[in-house]
């Protein structure tokens, strides 16, 4: 999945490395609890519920790989249903636009063995509405002149 964002790499970045704002734009992260010091270093985590109460699970996203401002990697947990490798990666594409793809793969967990047509659907139309509301937040940003939240 990906979206172009009007707005350069290290703004789109800028983003990705405010752990606060998960909540406002990955679908399914209602509260973020808390963020480690230094994210988004590579071992730090990200505390976070996801899911609808009451229902709501409690757990953590741990960064893989930071390479900003053009790649991110975390593993995310949901257990017990589960992780996922979500990467995201940005490219600039000229008159300071990004190309973000975000890429999830269930890494660990019972998720990983239920492959199926309406879950690939689901998880589409989920990182489709993630990436427009990662735009919204990068873009007003932009607009605003300021980089971070």
């Amino acid at each position: 999945m990906e979206k172009v964002i009007d707005a350069p790499p290290q703004q789109v970045f800028d983003v990705l490395a405010d752990g606060w704002t998960y909540s406002d734009w990955v679908v399914g992260t209602v509260h973020v609890r808390d963020v480690d010091a230094q994210w988004p270093r590579v071992g730090t985590r990200l505390h976070h519920r996801a899911g609808p109460w009451p229902f709501s699970l409690e757990d953590a996203s741990t960064v893989l790989v930071c390479e900003p401002p053009h790649r991110l990697v975390l593993r995310a947990g949901l257990w017990p249903a589960g992780e996922a490798v979500v990467v995201f990666t940005l490219t600039p594409t000229g008159d300071g636009a990004t190309r973000v793809r975000i890429g999830e793969d269930f890494a660990a967990g019972p998720l990983r063995w239920v492959r199926n047509k309406l879950n690939d659907l689901v998880l589409h139309q989920r990182n489709k509405e993630t990436l427009r509301r990662l735009s919204d937040i990068a873009t007003r940003q932009k607009a605003d002149g300021r980089a971070g939240r």
